[in-house]
């Protein structure tokens, strides 16, 4: 997700605010609490228990108010968010609605964390803590009855009819449901594919990647299925069985995994190698085919993109969903760097560059005068001019309140957006680029008018077909070059410690490797950066970590950041070489 730096126009320090905007839908009378609940006393930890439940997760309770990542909401809840004015968001969960604008957003190490009380507790959550940690408890509800239809367009639509509000946690291609079931209802479960488990209190549902909708009077959750998977796509054969590993293994593919020391910290290292001249797999950028808008989780990207191992890539802004940094696949910039941070550059078959990167960009008109680009297919939003290609989706919606544009097409300027036309969103096809004024600038140039783009690299890993973003640089040519500030990162963020995605080479093997602390939050990126050089390496970069953090072996996720499969916007994908003709 978004390190705090790239969050710093969302999250303007951490004052208190005002409580979120909450509305609800009528409630049955005996889902209230009797009486004012007690408030909360002040704490924080990295631990939480959902109706025993137990997992890493960070949170913090300041003067009555729990604040915990949208990650947690998401995943282990079921809280359904959508975008809600600028930077803000709506959060949903079984007919009450939240709004939370982007300054009631705060951030909590590399978190993005919202006020959730009213909303936990509108709908009955009993929150506690102790000894760090948090423990949410909402009795399990009674299925009523099971409903399907399918929807067209290759989907199958499951109503399940509840007696109350349910806790809903995902992941690995699975839901956990807190609902009381019969067996009769499991075997009609069954019957429809989802291959129902009871244990511990929770009903297990194999949804893949559903789409899920949690709705009040009368209560029920609406899950949205793909049709037509094959049974087992939920259990695919275990990495160490995987015949396509196996030989991979015996062309030089090493998997990894073991604990290594960094000061008084035990580290949990898992490391992939290979060299890919050798072995037939190919380095790709994981993206989703919709457009730059939106997340999936890295099992999904993998699965998508036929990568036999996959880790996650660059940073992203977890409420908007938006990239913040560069993607360039197949010579086309999906999303262009931003910060002069650093980056790699690869062809087929060889060992990818390192360096930082940026882009000199400017429109010039028939005049021969100059306007600068500062962005590229980018949600990193700041004054000036940005442009977007139909490579960032089929349409393009303002992201700011203050945004007017021009259509060019074969160096013509096609059509002309004054301000507030581009808040409904405007299309884009093969060809187009939209040239996008911000914070109060304008864009000059009426229908007919002649523009050309002139475009230059500040590295020469920048015309590489394939490049992906992160920061920081932590190694190059042998020497540890971490410079946080020189990337626009805050010392804070640098000095933190916590789960981190690495790519990097010993200068004959693509490395990717995730760290994990083990009796810790994980590595400083100092001691990341001395690490892996004391193993060997001579480049690395530093992608996107915490909760982020993830490894894909087979269609099993491996490695999970902080305990849960997080839902990532990008990643690094090893592909099996297609065999010449």
């Amino acid at each position: 997700m978004a390190p705090l730096p790239a969050l710093v126009a969302l999250l303007p320090g951490i004052p208190l605010t005002p409580p979120p905007i909450l509305e609800t839908a009528p409630l049955p009378s005996q889902r209230q609490p009797p009486g004012p609940p007690a408030a909360l006393s002040r704490g924080q930890g990295d631990w939480l228990e959902i109706n025993g439940w137990r997992q890493r997760a960070r949170w913090r309770i300041e003067q009555g108010e729990l604040w915990l990542p949208l990650e947690v909401l998401d995943g282990q809840l079921g809280v359904s968010r959508s975008p809600a004015g600028a930077d803000g968001l709506e959060l949903e969960w079984f007919g009450v609605r939240v709004l939370v604008p982007s300054a009631q957003q705060r951030s909590l190490d590399d978190e993005v964390t919202v006020p959730t009380t009213a909303l936990l507790r509108a709908l009955g959550v009993t929150i506690s803590h102790r000894q760090g940690t948090l423990q949410l408890q909402l009795p399990p509800a009674e299925l009523l009855s099971i409903r399907s239809r399918d929807q067209g367009l290759g989907l199958r639509r499951v109503v399940l009819d509840l007696a109350a509000p349910a806790l809903v946690r995902s992941g690995d291609g699975r839901l956990q449901l807190a609902i009381r079931s019969s067996p009769e209802q499991q075997r009609q479960l069954q019957t429809l594919g989802l291959e129902p488990s009871d244990t511990q209190g929770w009903l297990s549902l194999r949804a893949g990647e559903a789409r899920r909708l949690s709705l009040a009077s009368p209560w029920r959750l609406v899950l949205d299925l793909p049709l037509g998977e094959p049974p087992n796509a939920a259990q695919p054969p275990r990495p160490q069985r995987d015949p396509r590993l196996q030989a991979l293994q015996a062309q030089g593919l090493q998997l990894q995994r073991q604990i290594l020391r960094s000061g008084d910290q035990q580290l949990l290292v898992n490391s992939v190698q290979l060299d890919p001249r050798q072995v037939p797999l190919e380095l790709r950028t994981l993206n989703r085919t919709s457009g730059m808008q939106g997340l999936s989780s890295l099992n999904q990207l993998a699965r998508q993109g036929q990568a036999l191992i996959a880790i996650n890539g660059g940073y992203f802004n977890r409420v908007n969903r938006l990239p913040l940094g560069a993607m360039r696949e197949q010579g086309r910039w999906l999303s262009g760097p931003i910060l002069n941070r650093g980056a790699i550059g690869w062809s087929a078959g060889e060992l990818p560059q390192f360096d930082r990167l940026s882009l000199e960009e400017s429109v010039e008109d028939s005049q021969q005068q100059r306007w600068p680009i500062a962005s590229v297919n980018s949600g990193y939003v700041q004054k000036g001019l940005a442009r977007y290609t139909a490579d960032w989706g089929p349409r393009y919606q303002a992201i700011t309140g203050t945004e007017m544009g021009v259509v060019v097409r074969g160096g013509s300027v096609q059509q002309r957006y004054e301000l507030g036309e581009l808040n409904n969103g405007v299309p884009l096809a093969d060809g187009d680029l939209l040239i996008v004024a911000r914070g109060g600038g304008n864009v000059p140039w009426q229908p007919g008018d002649r523009l050309s783009l002139r475009s230059r690299s500040s590295s020469p890993l920048g015309l590489k077909p394939h490049v992906m973003g992160g920061g920081p640089l932590l190694l190059q040519g042998g020497r540890v070059v971490l410079n946080g500030p020189a990337e626009g990162f805050t010392p804070g963020f640098l000095q933190q410690g916590a789960p981190r995605t690495v790519v990097g080479s010993d200068g004959r093997q693509l490395w990717l490797i995730t760290l994990q602390g083990v009796n810790g939050p994980g590595p400083t990126l100092w001691e990341t950066a001395q690490l892996l050089r004391q193993q060997g390496l001579v480049d690395a970069l530093n992608l996107d970590g915490g909760s982020s953090t993830g490894l894909v072996v087979s269609n099993v996720q491996t490695v999970m950041g902080r305990g849960v499969a997080a839902a990532v916007h990008n990643g690094l994908g090893l592909v099996p070489r297609q065999p010449g003709p």
